[in-house]
């Protein structure tokens, strides 16, 4: 105490402020004690070095500061204590966060029905719920974004409540897991403060009526205190309500009891940092180590053996979870100095102190164990007792399945010789186990999994014959065919519904099994893969086209506006709505899209949008079309067929800069992936009707760019955009939709503006300048003439544009065309060399006709060649070949003429693969490289040894395999993918599919003729068709069993059935 308060003449006064200050100093605590009840709180003593310093820093300067200082904050409570407080307030808090739910913030106990964890994975019940639904999440932060719009992957347990009631529950399993139809509003959540609304709720009681509170009565000194009842985890909210942490049942008084500091203090720690799992504790040390030793490895937050330590700037060690955590509640100081401490400026300590942790000898807790492990091996030596232990809980149960249980009453009855209910019953605990093992392997499929274990049984108990019928009736082959099998077989052998049904009655009465299905079956089989049945929907809406789903077969002259004379329309059309059928397309594919998503190793739930689909359209007449049977209207004998090809589907995902292709049609060209949109009874030549025809269709085509579908694609909601090109058209009809002039125009070319004589002139230089708005453009030029031009000069300006354009066409090359019309150039080059038209000026028609049979004559004798009319695919591929060349030399007389038909043959051949494969880059990229020196040799070659027939004209496949061919590729990188040819093939359907479909009405044998080419191009029924291949002698087999014992060596091909 100061000499100055020991003065014995002082004056009252001064004695008695004196006194007073004494007083307050005697009731504060020193800031020794401070440090030594802050280190008794934490768990441990400090160090000595520490207690030197603090000795040192008290004595009478500091005894004069407090005095002078008074009771302040900072003096009379210390950090120590501000500490303990904040843990208090953080406790209670976090206690209040546990009575409610965080989705809703309602109070647990109100809410009828078990509380569910936020971060916990689906249990059983709600993933099955979900599943019917068509969600496929495993999580409940994944639900609880996708339904509530919330975030709770990044909530901490300081902030957020970590339960959500049954009432929310309800509303995400009615929601299907993707949408809420009620209205709950997420309350936010903020952390703890000195206003909380938890801690410190308002009382708006007292506030609306005016009313004070009243004084409590003061107790007598003199009674002795009653024992109080604990309320400490009761929940203050409002005035009148008093709520209970969730859980608790106890409805006995419990009385409160009292904690010492430290106990408290640690108390607080734990339910802050949750580690008592996870983290050692100091009592597994097997040796008696130095206390001072020991406590250089424990955590200072947790008192457990330091986990993934870390150091902070002051010296002090921490578990890297329990300093961050504890950091997060009670801001960025250091427990044990409070010191400014940042999760940034943590360290690892150094790797001495890392080696001599790891080497601590733990003692094994296990029973019967004893044994002293390191500790960095300590986890693996605990996990090595945990699969000891499944292993022998594993060979315990497998013995309890062989051990038939009877509770005795009567014999226990076998399991066939009960009713339904009591197998159901018996059996409740197996089916509950292969539906988990359903649900998490093999995506739910119960049935699958049900037939597949039969199966196996009746192999291990040689019943091969058994197994083999259910096999092949899992398959849906054999005994009792699919109904897609039996559908696919209809469509693919071109039968009608009397001579199926002929067959089915035959079959089934042979063999006395129904192995074909009725027709009624196969009826509603084909529902589903014709375009109409799914549900979809377009973002936005599109324009002037329905909104309708359910819609077949429409007759394309809907809508169809009359004439001035009101002229019937003299043409019959039948067609599917664009949008739809291209929904039927992508369902149809639904497999191999998954499967594309499987193999790219991209998630199935990720996804859902950036889905690309690129088109191909093709649309050419068929020709000659008549037929013997049939009435109605008197049309025109002329077919022409507007189809589409789904080439490739590319997906890119939210993470990603480039889409990735999931699906690319392997087969572009075939009739098989060549799906029909549009059939009609026109003339390719009538500009007008097939304009009005195709302008629904164009409409549609238009309205789909500027939209995306919504469809359902492995039970989600994907978004697609479609991307259209047209390039399955030949020359003519590229001249028909673009409005250009016929094929025998001035201006050669459909993709520049060259003339006949300035391609033949310049054979090779020329650019791709054409498209389809400078046709429009060119149009409206060639309809106003607004310079007042003549009309060669307008004709001239406008580059042969004389109709107006009505369908976007891609400016590139049809491969199949390419080949038929340099073919027939080619056999007229082989005429001219046999009859030597070099030396001749004009030679005569019979001239002509003699050279003609000649080589005919030639062809057919040494290449089986049949002379057509017109030239085809086939006989191209035949004639363009350097066999075909060898013969045709015999015939010409002059060597030095044979070497130049070589030579160009030859060239010709090094071209061909350029334009005709699908990816040239990598199935012919040396012949790519070299394209642009073969096609120059080529014209070089033309221009000079045959100048006589290349004077001033070129033939336009000609001009365009020389001139276009390496732009093309450089642009879209194949010619040959995206050819005509796959329309062309189906031409020869067409008429296979009227026959089948002979009716008196024209109307409703298009329709026909509609639907089954649309079932033929079904991916669906191609993969049945392909499985099932051997499924004919299996049939045949149960027709007639004696047969086919008798000859092994029978084959018959389902296509030829």
């Amino acid at each position: 105490m100061p000499a100055e308060l020991q003065h014995p003449h002082s004056k009252y006064s001064q004695w008695k402020f004196k006194l007073f200050r004494v007083r307050s100093m005697e009731k504060a605590p020193l800031p020794s004690e401070t440090q030594l009840e802050k280190g008794a709180l934490s768990g441990f003593s400090p160090p000595v070095a520490s207690n030197i310093e603090l000795d040192n820093t008290v004595g009478p300067g500091s005894v004069m500061k407090l005095c002078l200082g008074g009771k302040s904050k900072e003096n009379v409570e210390g950090p120590g204590r501000r500490v303990d407080m904040k843990l208090l307030e953080m406790d209670t808090h976090m206690n209040h966060l546990r009575c409610l739910c965080r989705l809703c913030g309602n109070v647990l106990r109100k809410v009828k029905g078990p509380v569910h964890d936020v971060h916990a994975d689906l249990d059983e019940a709600s993933k099955g719920a979900l599943r019917k639904m068509g969600c496929k999440f495993t999580s409940w932060p994944e639900v609880i974004l996708k339904v509530f719009k919330v975030d709770v992957t990044e909530d901490t347990e300081a902030v957020h409540p970590l339960s959500f009631c049954h009432c929310c529950w309800m509303t995400s399993i009615r929601g299907g897991g993707v949408c809420s139809f009620s209205r709950t509003r997420v309350p936010e959540w903020h952390p703890h403060s000195s206003s909380c609304h938890l801690c410190s709720p308002k009382k708006p009681s007292f506030q609306r009526t005016g009313r004070k509170k009243r004084k409590a009565i003061p107790r007598a000194q003199s009674l002795a205190k009653r024992t109080r009842w604990d309320h400490s985890n009761s929940i203050a909210i409002g005035e009148r309500r008093t709520l209970k942490p969730f859980g608790d049942r106890h409805h006995v008084p419990v009385l409160r009891a009292w904690k010492k500091p430290s106990i408290q203090r640690e108390q607080w720690v734990k339910n802050i940092t949750h580690c008592q799992k996870d983290h050692l504790s100091t009592t597994l040390i097997s040796e008696t180590l130095p206390v001072d030793f020991l406590f250089s490895f424990t955590c200072l937050v947790c008192d457990h053996l330091l986990f993934d330590p870390v150091q902070s700037p002051c010296g002090h060690l921490f578990c890297r979870r329990c300093i961050i955590k504890c950091n997060h509640v009670l801001g960025p100081h250091c427990p044990a100095c409070n010191l400014p401490c940042a999760p940034d400026d943590l360290t690892p300590p150094a790797k001495a102190f890392l080696s001599a942790l790891h080497s601590l000898p733990l003692l094994c807790p296990r029973g019967g164990c004893g044994q002293q492990v390191r500790l960095d091996s300590f986890k693996a030596h605990c996990l090595g007792h945990d699969l000891d232990e499944q292993n022998t809980n594993k060979q315990s149960s497998e013995l309890d399945i062989y051990l038939l249980t009877n509770k005795g009453g009567r014999p226990r009855q076998h399991l066939l010789s009960l009713t339904r209910r009591a197998q159901k019953h018996r059996l409740r605990d197996l089916k509950n186990q292969v539906k988990v093992f359903a649900d998490k392997e093999e995506g739910g499929d119960l049935k699958s999994v049900c037939q597949t274990l039969f199966l196996l049984a009746l192999r291990s108990a040689n019943e091969h014959r058994q197994a083999d019928e259910l096999e092949a009736m899992m398959q849906g082959r054999g005994f009792g065919l699919h109904p897609a099998v039996c559908l696919a077989i209809r469509v693919n052998t071109f039968l009608s519904c009397s001579q199926y049904h002929k067959m089915y009655r035959t079959v089934k009465a042979t063999s006395g099994r129904q192995i074909f299905q009725p027709l009624h079956t196969l009826r509603a089989a084909e529902k589903e893969l014709l375009p109409g049945f799914h549900q979809f929907e377009w973002q936005p809406a599109l324009k002037n086209v329905s909104a309708s789903c359910n819609v077949g077969i429409i007759n394309g002259l809907s809508g169809w506006t009359s004439s001035v004379d009101d002229s019937p329309a003299d043409t019959i059309t039948r067609r599917f709505r664009y949008d739809v059928a291209l929904v039927s397309a992508l369902k149809d594919l639904e497999e191999d899209i998954m499967e594309g998503l499987r193999e790219s190793g991209m998630e199935d739930s990720a996804c859902t949008s950036g889905f690309s689909v690129m088109i191909k359209e093709s649309c050419d007449g068929m020709g000659d079309v008549s037929e013997k049977h049939g009435g109605g209207p008197v049309i025109p004998e002329k077919a022409v067929r507007f189809s589409i090809t789904i080439m490739s589907v590319s997906v890119l995902a939210d993470d990603e800069e480039e889409a990735v292709t999931i699906f690319t049609e392997p087969k572009p060209n075939s009739e098989l992936s060549c799906k029909p949109i549009c059939l009609m009874f026109v003339d390719e030549s009538d500009h007008e009707t097939l304009t009005a025809l195709l302008g629904p269709v164009v409409a549609e085509r238009n309205a789909m760019k500027e939209s995306r579908l919504i469809l359902s694609i492995g039970g989600l909601p994907r978004s697609f955009r479609f991307h259209f090109r047209g390039t399955g058209y030949d020359e003519k009809m590229v001249r028909e939709m673009e409005g250009l002039e016929a094929s025998g125009s001035n201006y050669v070319c459909t993709l520049c503006d060259a003339s006949r004589v300035e391609a033949s002139q310049n054979m090779v230089l020329h650019a791709i300048t054409r498209s389809h708005e400078e046709n429009l453009e060119r149009y409206e030029i060639w309809r106003t003439n607004p310079f007042c031009e003549s009309g060669e000069e307008l004709r001239d300006r406008v580059k042969g544009v004389s109709a107006k354009p009505f369908m976007e066409t891609q400016p590139t090359l049809d491969a199949l065309h390419c080949d038929i019309g340099n073919a027939t150039e080619f056999y007229k080059i082989f005429q001219d060399e046999i009859g030597e038209v070099y030396h001749k000026a004009n030679p005569s028609r019979e001239e002509r006709r003699s050279w003609r049979a000649a080589l005919d004559k030639q062809l057919r004798k040494k290449l089986k060649l049949k002379p057509v009319m017109r030239m085809n695919g086939n006989y191209a591929r035949r004639l363009m070949t350097q066999e075909a060349v060898e013969v045709v030399c015999e015939l010409v007389p002059s060597e030095e003429r044979r070497e130049a038909l070589r030579e160009l043959m030859r060239l010709y051949i090094q071209m061909k693969p350029v334009w005709r494969s699908t990816c040239p880059a990598k199935e012919c990229p040396d012949q790519l490289c070299r394209y642009s020196f073969n096609s120059q040799s080529f014209a070089d070659l033309l221009s000079s040894t045959f100048k006589y027939r290349y004077n001033g004209k070129i033939t336009n496949y000609l001009h365009k395999t020389l001139a276009h061919v390496p732009e093309i590729i450089e642009r879209d990188g194949s010619i040959g993918a995206w050819a005509s040819e796959g329309n062309e093939s189906a031409n020869k359907l067409f008429r296979r599919f009227r026959k089948m479909n002979a009716r008196q009405s024209k109307a409703f044998e298009l329709e026909d003729v509609l639907k089954h080419h649309w079932l033929y191009t079904s991916k669906y029924l191609q993969k049945f068709m392909e499985a099932h291949k051997d499924s004919a002698k299996a049939l045949q087999a149960t027709i007639d069993p004696v047969e086919i014992m008798e000859d092994e060596d029978m084959s018959l091909d389902i296509t030829d059935f």
